[in-house]
């Protein structure tokens, strides 16, 4: 229990430092290039921090009867970035309302989540469907890069560490990247070992530890990335991260499962995709209908979290 307890205090530290330096070095090769920060969030921050949910549904699908943690994760995981990132981000730093950024990227994001739910709501996901939701992946990262060509860069709302693109050596930010990235997948893993070993220990079920625990944990990259983002006022780089990461985990992670998985859940699902969808609508509505994603929101998000791990 000691050695556990080590994992998850270590995996908070390496989350907190690692974290704040992927969206610096993210940001200032945003800068560099006159790329979106949306696009960078999305398709690096956000397709980079949900690698630990790739790791864990893939590993845990491949095992017999796998594919429930593995649904589970993949699930989980999309209600926490939701409520519990965004809630927390808005907490922090007010989210500015962006029409374009969440109609088109959060439209993608919904148009996923419906093909995971559509395929597996039969509490089955074979590799014919993985492979359906692994080709929607490709198609949306396609249309994701177009929209970042053929629109307006966005306005970076940069710190002065940021602001100043004369002196950003490429190669270096780079390397700082993936070096903040590994250690932000590394501290996430070292958390997630530790506190499913606790939550074993004191008898929680992987049912409960797929859908809340494990799903947290794997969440924990992009909630540090968008703490991180949000204390520097990058909201871009938060919508970005999270919507991303939604896309990713719904295609992506549940292509994986479906494709290594190949079988059908020994429980039933439905209700838990049901409340997915249903918190990515309220999400939109919430950044569609307010001037910004503040306080407010960020507390109705966070109150809504508990009640929704309640009802999954």
């Amino acid at each position: 229990m000691v050695t556990d307890i080590l994992f998850i205090l270590a995996g908070f530290a390496l989350l907190s430092f690692a974290a704040d330096r992927l969206v610096v070095a993210a940001a200032r090769l945003a800068a560099k290039f006159g790329l979106s920060t949306v696009l960078i969030g999305a398709v690096v921050v956000g397709l980079g921090t949900s690698l630990p949910e790739m790791l864990v549904s893939g590993l845990a699908a491949a095992r017999p009867g796998g594919i429930d943690f593995a649904l589970g994760n993949i699930v989980g995981s999309n209600v926490a970035n939701l409520a519990l990132v965004l809630g927390v981000s808005a907490l922090i730093s007010p989210i500015a309302r962006q029409p374009r950024t969440i109609t088109r990227e959060g439209g993608l994001m919904l148009l996923g989540s419906v093909m995971l739910a559509g395929l597996a709501f039969n509490n089955t996901l074979s590799r014919a469907e993985g492979a359906i939701l692994a080709v929607g992946l490709v198609g949306a990262l396609a249309i994701i890069v177009h929209w970042s060509r053929t629109g307006a860069v966005a306005d970076l709302d940069l710190t002065e560490e940021i602001h100043d693109t004369s002196n950003i050596n490429t190669g270096r930010e780079a390397l700082l990247a993936i070096v903040s990235l590994s250690l932000t997948l590394l501290g996430a893993d070292l958390l997630v070992r530790g506190a499913r070993a606790v939550a074993e220990t004191i008898g929680i079920s992987d049912a409960v530890i797929s859908l809340t625990l494990v799903a947290i944990g794997t969440s924990l990259p992009e909630l540090a990335t968008a703490v991180a983002a949000a204390r520097r006022n990058e909201n871009d780089l938060v919508l970005g991260n999270v919507l991303g990461s939604n896309i990713f985990n719904a295609l992506g992670v549940g292509g994986v499962a479906g494709i290594v998985g190949n079988s059908s859940t020994a429980a039933s699902f439905q209700r838990p995709l049901i409340v997915m969808l249903a918190v990515t609508v309220l999400t939109g509505v919430l950044a569609l209908t307010t001037k910004a994603l503040g306080r407010r929101e960020g507390i109705i998000l966070l109150i809504t979290y508990p009640l929704i791990l309640l009802s999954i």
